[in-house]
């Protein structure tokens, strides 16, 4: 059985597409909104998943989707307050996170991010799983405030701590932990419904984001909502159920190829086959999932 290598397979399986998204037809996107507490909100749309605060200090963003769908993204929080967006926190860099950030930037928002973050929207990126080239951000949409660990924002009546988690999705993952609220984003450490996109390429690592879920699970109640990069608003066993999916098909994937199997014959291992009828009709299907861990065995 021979790998599955094409990109257009992984890309067609789903509307996050960071190479396709340039064909999306925009106008057909409507934007959800979910309330989770009384101050906190998670949007729908297409691309990453955002996060909202609302409250008598400002309105508070987590990423912003990709640039057309800035008008729509702005319709749906005008719903919720007359404050214009003071605060866009990225969880990573990827475009379908930060494609309305020169958007929000020229019309006022204070972009926050992790270090590694601006360093990546500062130049061109190539994400090499999908052979798809990230450019650089003009200056309007580059982080003006950056930190190396954590930072947290008193605002809306809540205590917003925001965290890096170092080589999970990324090299620059935030974490943002509403605390009064109960809420938690995990930017694409945690794609709720389907296998996750690890990008290897740009400092990512299995164990990484399965360090991200034992933290966040560590964090969490049984009344704490939490918001996936991708996929709908689950709680704490439904990310625990996540976890253990990656961290046992991490393992076999690892026993395999530390034995010497090629891809070929990981992938006739079959090494997803209990879990591909609930994770393996997303972004990644199966073949190339296994593809993606093998490369980040050492």
């Amino acid at each position: 059985m021979k790998a599955i290598r094409s990109i257009a397979l992984a890309l067609a399986a789903s509307g996050l597409a960071l190479a396709a998204h340039a064909q999306r037809n925009y106008d057909e996107v409507k934007i959800r909104t979910e309330r989770l507490s009384p101050t906190t909100y998670v949007l729908f749309g297409a691309g990453g998943n955002i996060g909202v605060s609302v409250g008598e200090d400002a309105l508070f963003i987590i990423d912003d989707q990709f640039a057309p769908l800035t008008p729509k993204i702005l319709d749906a929080l005008k719903a919720l307050t007359d404050k214009p967006v003071k605060f866009v926190l990225n969880t990573h860099f990827h475009s379908d996170h930060t494609g309305g950030n020169e958007n929000l930037g020229k019309g006022g928002a204070i972009i926050v991010a992790h270090d590694n973050v601006r360093k990546r929207l500062s130049s061109e990126q190539l994400i090499a799983f999908l052979n798809a080239k990230s450019p650089a951000l003009s200056k309007p949409g580059l982080p003006v405030i950056t930190f190396a660990a954590d930072t947290t924002f008193h605002i809306n009546g809540d205590e917003i701590n925001a965290f890096h988690m170092p080589n999970a999705h990324t090299d620059g993952d935030a974490i943002i932990h509403f605390r009064k609220s109960n809420v938690i984003h995990m930017g694409d450490t945690f794609f709720n419904g389907f296998y996750p996109f690890i990008d290897t390429s740009s400092g990512g690592h299995p164990d990484g984001v399965i360090a991200v879920a034992d933290r966040v699970i560590a964090l969490s109640d049984d009344n704490t909502r939490i918001i996936p990069g991708h996929g709908p608003v689950c709680d704490k066993k439904d990310l625990k159920v996540y976890r253990d999916m990656l961290a046992t098909i991490w393992g076999r994937v690892q026993k395999l190829a530390k034995e010497g199997k090629s891809l070929d014959d990981i992938i006739a291992a079959k090494p997803t086959a209990d879990f591909d009828e609930r994770w393996g009709k997303g972004f990644i299907p199966p073949a190339r999932f296994i593809e993606m861990l093998k490369g980040a065995v050492k």
